[in-house]
């Protein structure tokens, strides 16, 4: 028997397979790795070239939100020693690409826009405040690693504010993340609004993010702001309230 020829005739026909997997398949993979909390709903296509609905989810998965993704792999790349994959969000015109190396993952120039309320599926203890406003993810440039994170990013909260005060917007924000190796470095300032926030963070590897901010409401609005900040954060003074995030 030549067995060479039975190995060539197996890898095709394993590849074959995979190549018709079912886009069902990345769902479950997602649900894996992250404990329930992202998930793809309503999957078509295959594994390589699909579409569906990606729902971030609170923890217990009782709510969330959705938007709509549509991915196709690049098999050419692999002659440049990765696989590269395009991915759109919510149809729109201009997408971002995603470049998986045998010991890392690369992103560069990506960026995802959400709604507020993700922030409140990502830190719980926000929840309660009901967030409104817009929320944008650009990554410059970000590697994911066996080693750690390397790259930058940054999230803006433009138009921000809450369901639970009629003091509409409360400001922008932005929330800067370095990566150094095995370390996430947060610092969050402000970048107008009544509501001041200024603090800063880090998230290790394996860890937990611990984070610690400051927040100034001007001297007009401390009355109305004064609960909703109570609901979260422990008042230090008039007008002043220290949040932490762990």
């Amino acid at each position: 028997m030549n067995w060479r020829l039975l190995a060539v005739g197996l890898a095709a026909y394993a590849l074959g397979l995979l190549a018709y997997a079912p886009a069902t398949l990345v769902d479950a993979t997602l649900n894996h790795a992250s404990d329930g909390r992202l998930r793809l709903a309503e999957a078509r296509g295959t594994i390589w070239s699909g579409a569906g609905l990606i729902e971030i989810r609170a923890a217990g998965g009782k709510s969330g939100l959705a938007k709509s993704i549509a991915w196709r792999f690049l098999p050419q790349s692999l002659l440049r020693g990765y696989l590269a994959c395009d991915i759109r969000l919510d149809g729109a015109d201009r997408g971002f690409q995603a470049e998986i190396h045998p010991t890392r993952i690369e992103l560069a120039d990506a960026t995802i826009a959400f709604p507020a309320t993700v922030l409140g599926l990502a830190v719980p203890k926000l929840g309660v405040l009901s967030l409104t406003g817009e929320v944008l993810l650009h990554v410059a440039q970000l590697t994911l690693g066996l080693g750690g994170t390397e790259g930058s990013a940054t999230l803006q909260w433009r138009g921000a504010g809450s369901a639970l005060t009629s003091v509409s917007p409360l400001g922008d924000y932005e929330l800067r993340l370095d990566g150094e190796a095995a370390v996430i470095h947060m610092a969050l300032t402000t970048i107008k609004g009544p509501l001041r926030i200024d603090g800063k963070g880090s998230w290790s590897a394996g860890g937990r993010p611990a984070f610690l901010a400051t927040a100034v409401v001007s001297q007009p609005y401390q009355q109305q702001l004064a609960p909703l900040l109570r609901l979260i954060a422990i008042e230090r003074g008039p007008g002043r309230f220290q949040l932490q995030l762990n």
